[in-house]
């Protein structure tokens, strides 16, 4: 069950992070990296990894886009 509450967490911070690979709204990926990282918190406490890394990748890819954009673009 916490797997499954896990990867619904880190499909909407997916969704919710394509819109902020847009020019000028990476500001919104500061808001979608503490989302993410809650589903992986959720997903370190179910029976299997996969949740738990589908979160942390999606974290990652947007702190990629926040390094690039240099935090803010």
């Amino acid at each position: 069950m916490l797997s499954l509450i896990s990867v619904l967490i880190g499909a909407v911070a997916l969704l919710l992070a394509i819109p902020a690979f847009v020019p000028f709204l990476g500001w919104a990926n500061w808001l979608i990296v503490p989302i993410a990282l809650f589903g992986a918190l959720i997903g370190q406490f179910a029976r299997t990894n996969g949740a738990r890394n589908f979160c942390l990748i999606v974290a990652g890819i947007c702190m990629l886009r926040l390094w690039l954009g240099g935090g803010f673009f």
